[in-house]
């Protein structure tokens, strides 16, 4: 027993036979004795409580061992010292944070609210969190089980492009040579990091000499190409354009430490969506065939983010979307159109051209006005509808305007005018979104997208447009497409339109567009500090405009080749002034002062030169490529049947107005207070000679009248082609009767025959708009009015459309417009949409019928007339603008 107490005390880890115990002298039980023993029982095992302390008091105490070598009496090694003093610090610091802001709030005499508030602020963070990893949780599914995920029920805005667009790819071999690069893409990402940026964070400022990428993990789930689209028209023969459609939701680890501070942050996660377009250009005859490669996305994707460590105070509410600007704004600043990448494959010659982007052209917006808005804000818990205080957004690539605020209008009129650079028309979009202005939330009231392919082809739109995503609303627009002429034989006339100031303008509509290359400078004096080098930054204005270039630190010779853009309103007294600062002590390194008026002469108005600068040093020299571009308005001349391919929908007037209009339309005589502006549309009679055309005149300009761009008119016909159709599937509540309404509105043809002579239009006709979006995947039916119906009263007729995409008449696939009481002249101006695809809508056969409502158990329901529209027209995508 002995000995296997000693072993045991010897191999203790607190080392408690080194002395620790009594010794044989000392007041207290022996080690070897029956209590001793007892009590450590007691103390292993629990099972026992004290005996009596007289049973083993006759023993003698043993003598302690001897200390083992190397140890000292009465201490603990060195080791569970160093173990657990990190844990002890970690705890308190813990406490320390906890305690402090209760604290505070006592020490401050600071409300209790202020305690819920700062647990209302965690329970956010978390919830922020949690919905960000759960997300991140089903990107991850989705990337995983495509198939699956699919199947159970997704969005239809979250499917991939190549399922809503026929012309994009799925491209999947390209995601599968991806996912077996990828771990060698990590590894570059890696070194990346590790050897160029790191080197570069350290060398950027003192305080962060320390800091270090301690993780760098880009994960396990590859970048993902949902699809990819190669443009083959409207584009340069001398160049491939394709659309890639990027989604990379990555699990990856990125730590960083700054150790002289004790800090610690990092990502956890990471998704980025968006579509990058990749530019092939230009096609040579030698290898490697492309001269170079130019990456870029056309908007700002979409991006989310998982902090960790310090950077969690980014998830907080007001810094987190903050963060996420910020963050966006710096990819805008390298990889946003007009910014991008561009890698040369050949020599510095042949690609100069690519490092001075010249635009396509300008879009100038006219931003008029809307109508008929839905009303948002409302009083009484809801019960008083109120109106709205609308503004619009107006993006075009990176730019964004923002109009003014109209209180409580729901027809306002801003007449406002912005001008927006377009790069790459191919692909992209003006996007105009209207808001209610309010002071949580502002509330949707529509949005508007147009493709500028279609606005490039017309060069000039002055028309109303439906809002999408909404019931009602209409917004007015006047979109101009400028060229960009590299001579100024047209300034005169363009200055004269915008109306300039001969004297000195610098406000305005814009007559030229100056570009301006800042390649570099040579030579720059040190500043203040003879012997340090300066940090050079470029400020160049014109007018009221200006512009900076990014800093390059400590160098008298920078470069920083990068491009900038002016609207000029006037150029012959307009200057280019370039001023060189030191941005460390604020001073000047020289200036440059360039008037406009000498591109004007000079060889396609581009000058590429290096320039002196004023009040520098004696051989201080700065590079730029200066290029001026008047901004003209092609007038084109378009046959009397052309049509606008956009959709077009006039605002709502009276119904005396309207019957004013269609009379001066029926008489061919212009209504009052306008001129003949708009293009004549054809219009065909139900006559007995189905074939004939008759052309009408234009009627006024203005928001009155049936006639209008890209609109169809079609008679209503009686004849048996159109009423005799098969119907597999009759709709009971519209179709059940249809033999009974055949039957009478023969019956009053006949009565119409006998008592007047047949018109072309015996029925009366029908205004529509037909176009379908490929944007969207649907086909748009806009019905616009209806004129010379048939009365079924001495009051008139209470007329409704009804329309089928046949061969599908089942109730799902009814649309109706609403009842317009006691009138032969109704107006509806309603849109509708059909969700079919281009091939396959050119399969179909829209079927219009035009009803009598008539009310409850009422014989006065039935059919007024009925037109079927044959969809096989190749220019339905353009908008069918034919007669039919």
């Amino acid at each position: 027993i002995t000995a296997n107490r000693d072993a045991a005390l010897s191999s203790h880890p607190f080392g408690f036979d080194d002395g620790n115990f009594p010794g044989p002298g000392e007041r207290s039980h022996a080690p070897g004795s029956r209590l001793g023993a007892r009590r450590r029982a007691k103390t292993a095992r629990g099972l026992r409580g004290h005996r009596h302390r007289g049973a083993g008091a006759g023993l003698s105490p043993r003598a302690p061992s001897p200390p083992r070598p190397g140890r000292q009496r009465g201490t603990n090694p060195g080791g569970v010292l160093s173990v657990e003093l990190p844990g002890l610090l970690a705890q308190l610091a813990r406490s320390f944070a906890l305690l402090l802001p209760v604290y505070a709030l006592g020490y401050l005499g600071l409300s209790f609210s202020w305690v819920l508030l700062a647990l209302a602020l965690l329970a956010w963070c978390r919830r922020s969190r949690g919905l960000k990893a759960l997300r991140l949780c089903r990107a991850l599914a989705l990337l995983e089980d495509e198939e699956r995920v699919v199947r159970l029920g997704v969005r239809a805005c979250d499917l991939p492009a190549w399922v809503h667009f026929p012309d994009t790819e799925r491209a999947e071999w390209l995601n599968k040579t991806v996912k077996h690069m990828w771990p060698f893409i990590c590894q570059f990402i890696e070194k990346l990091f590790r050897e160029t940026i790191e080197p570069a964070v350290r060398g950027a400022n003192t305080h962060l000499s320390t800091f270090s990428f301690t993780k760098v993990d880009v994960g396990q789930q590859p970048l993902r190409i949902n699809g990819v689209k190669v443009y083959t028209e409207n584009v340069d023969k001398r160049q491939i354009i394709l659309d890639l459609q990027i989604s990379f939701v990555g699990n990856c680890e990125i730590d960083l430490e700054i150790k002289r501070y004790f800090c610690r942050a990092g990502v956890k996660s990471i998704q980025i969506h968006g579509t990058m377009r990749v530019i092939l250009e230009p096609l040579i005859g030698d290898m490697p065939l492309v001269g170079a490669l130019s990456v870029f996305f056309l908007r700002k994707p979409l991006l989310e983010i998982n902090w960790t460590g310090l950077t969690n105070l980014l998830d907080v509410p007001g810094l987190n979307g903050l963060s996420d600007t910020i963050i966006l704004d710096i990819i805008s600043n390298y990889l946003v159109l007009p910014n991008r990448i561009t890698v040369p494959l050949v020599s510095e010659v042949q690609i100069a051209q690519l490092r001075f982007p010249v635009p396509k052209g300008v879009l100038r917006i006219h931003f008029i006005e809307a109508q008929d808005l839905q009303g948002k804000d409302t009083y009484l818990k809801g019960l008083v509808k109120g109106k709205s205080d609308p503004y619009g957004i107006i993006r075009v690539g990176n730019q964004i305007f923002q109009s003014r605020v109209i209180k409580e209008n729901l027809s306002p009129k801003w007449n406002e005018v912005y001008e927006a650079l377009v790069y790459e028309h191919p692909g992209q979009e003006l996007e105009i979104e209207l808001f209610d202005e309010d002071p949580d939330k502002d509330d949707f009231l529509g949005s508007l997208m147009i493709d500028l392919i279609e606005v490039e082809k017309e060069r000039l739109l002055d028309e109303w447009f439906t809002l999408d995503e909404v019931p009602k609303g209409k917004l007015h627009l006047r979109l101009e497409w400028l060229t960009l002429m590299p001579n100024a034989s047209n300034l005169d006339k363009v200055l004269t339109d915008i109306k300039a100031d001969k004297d000195q303008a610098n406000d305005g509509l814009s007559s030229a567009l100056l570009i301006l290359y800042l390649d570099s400078a040579r030579n720059l004096p040190s500043g203040k500090k003879i012997s340090s080098n300066p940090n050079p930054v470029v400020q160049m204005s014109v007018g009221h405009k200006a512009q900076e270039s990014k800093i390059r630190y400590k160098t008298n010779e920078p470069v920083w080749e990068e491009n900038f853009t002016f609207f000029i309103h006037n150029p012959k007294r307009q200057d280019l002034e370039v001023e060189v600062r030191d941005e460390q002590h604020q001073c000047s390194l020289g200036n440059l002062k360039v008037p406009l008026s000498q591109l004007l002469t000079s060889e396609d108005m581009t000058v590429s030169q290096r320039f002196q600068l004023s009040n520098s040093g004696p051989n201080s020299t700065i590079k730029m490529k200066i290029a001026l571009r008047v901004l003209h308005l092609e007038k084109r001349e378009r046959p009397p049947d052309h049509q606008h391919s956009a959709q077009v929908k006039r605002p709502s007037v009276s119904k005396e107005g309207r019957k004013t209009s269609i009379k001066s339309h029926m008489s061919g005589s212009p209504g009052p207070g306008g001129s003949n502006t708009a293009p004549s549309t054809p219009v065909i009679g139900g006559s007995d000679k189905p074939g004939m055309e008759e052309k009408v005149q234009p009627p006024e300009a203005g928001p009155q009248g049936l006639h209008d761009l890209g609109r169809s008119s079609s008679s209503l016909l009686a004849s048996p082609g159109h009423i005799s159709v098969k119907e597999p599937t009759p709709s009971i509540a519209s179709d059940i009767s249809l033999p009974i309404a055949t039957q009478e509105l023969r019956q009053r043809l006949r009565q119409l025959e006998n008592g007047t002579t047949l018109g072309q239009s015996p029925l009366g006709q029908i205004q529509l708009t037909i176009r379908h979006s490929s944007q969207r995947n649907k086909l748009i039916v806009v019905v616009h009015a209806c004129r010379n119906l048939i009365a079924f009263s001495e009051d008139g007729s209470d007329p409704y459309v009804r329309m089928y995409l046949l061969p599908d008449k089942r109730r799902s696939g009814r649309r109706k417009t609403h009842v317009s009481k006691k009138t032969l002249n109704p107006v509806f101006d309603q849109s509708f949409d059909f969700s079919v695809s281009l091939p396959e809508v050119q399969r179909r056969t829209l079927d219009v019928a035009v009803k009598n409502s008539g009310g409850f158990l009422s014989k006065d329901k039935g059919l007024l007339g009925k037109v079927l529209v044959a969809l096989a027209s190749e220019e339905l995508a353009k908008g069918w603008t034919q007669c039919v």
